[in-house]
């Protein structure tokens, strides 16, 4: 198999990992800003335009989810724009669109792990953005493949991972949000679950009535709140001393953009379909800080 595949956002920490494992399939164009300006439709276009790909694989965004509500146009235009441009792009030469989306589609409300099929009601500029990204895929491209994460986090980039390994070196205490549960996702266990739904989508030995365009979920197994992320953190990245960390309710953390207090995401979609699964968070951060 050679896929001609055109990922956006090759430096993020998602997509830093894609370029490798997706090199397996085929070859990967990762143009860098100057050839692909996701704020510029007409870059986009001709980015496109130019690879001619069979896959477009689209994990750039706008992530900074406290900047945004005062970024709201620059994160429209990232999350929300350019992938209904691609979708366009990848619908006028039959390829398949890859996106990516977030726990935070949904409002946090409900008791149990929300499903595909569950009611977005995005509570913040970010979450709003890429709910209208999904949407503009949706419309745009009939060959997508919506695949929503939570918690991302890898060994470059800004993330909670790194955040709490510096701020735990500096400081003897830390206070931690309680009562937001969620699965943490490692990157490159979401870009090895791409390649090989790519693989069973687009590979020699695929099913000739094989279509599972569609949205799924893809998180990491199991469930913790920010606090029990932050002391298994400090566990197994073997800090010592470890700062005291002390669990508060996120009312007592205020921040620009509202998160949700559920960010658990039903995974049985993605393994009825495709046969995958992720570990279970910690399992995930084990390998994570051992590699």
């Amino acid at each position: 198999m050679s896929l001609r595949i055109l990922l956006t956002g090759g430096s993020g920490q998602v997509g830093w990992e894609l370029q490798r494992t997706l090199a397996c399939l085929g070859e990967v164009g990762a143009p860098n800003r100057a050839a692909l300006d996701l704020t510029q439709v007409d870059s986009i276009r001709q980015a496109v335009r130019d690879w001619r790909p069979d896959v477009i694989v689209n994990p750039a965004a706008h992530t900074a989810v406290d900047k945004a509500e005062s970024e709201a146009e620059l994160a429209t235009a990232i999350n929300a724009t350019a992938p209904g441009i691609l979708a366009e792009e990848a619908a006028r030469l039959g390829a398949l669109l890859v996106h990516y989306s977030t726990d935070y589609v949904f409002d946090g409300t409900k008791a149990t792990p929300y499903i595909e099929d569950d009611a977005a009601n995005p509570q913040n500029v970010y979450g709003r953005t890429k709910w209208a990204g999904e949407q503009a895929v949706r419309t745009n491209s009939p060959k997508h493949l919506i695949l929503r994460t939570s918690w991302v986090y890898g060994r470059r980039g800004g993330n909670f991972l790194l955040t709490m390994q510096r701020l735990m070196r500096e400081r003897p205490e830390l206070k931690i949000v309680a009562d937001q549960i969620g699965a943490p996702t490692w990157s490159r266990l979401i870009a090895e679950a791409t390649g090989q739904i790519l693989a069973q989508c687009l590979g020699p030995a695929r099913r000739s009535d094989f279509a599972p365009w569609g949205t799924y979920h893809l998180t990491s197994d199991g469930e913790t709140s920010w606090h029990g992320f932050a002391a298994a953190i400090a566990e197994l990245s073997g800090i010592d001393p470890v700062p005291k960390l002390s669990p508060i309710p996120s009312s007592d953390y205020p921040t620009p953009a509202k998160r949700p207090a559920n960010s658990r995401l039903s995974n049985a979609k993605l393994a009825a379909t495709f046969g995958l699964g992720l570990p279970d968070w910690r399992q995930a951060l084990e390998l994570c800080l051992g590699d």
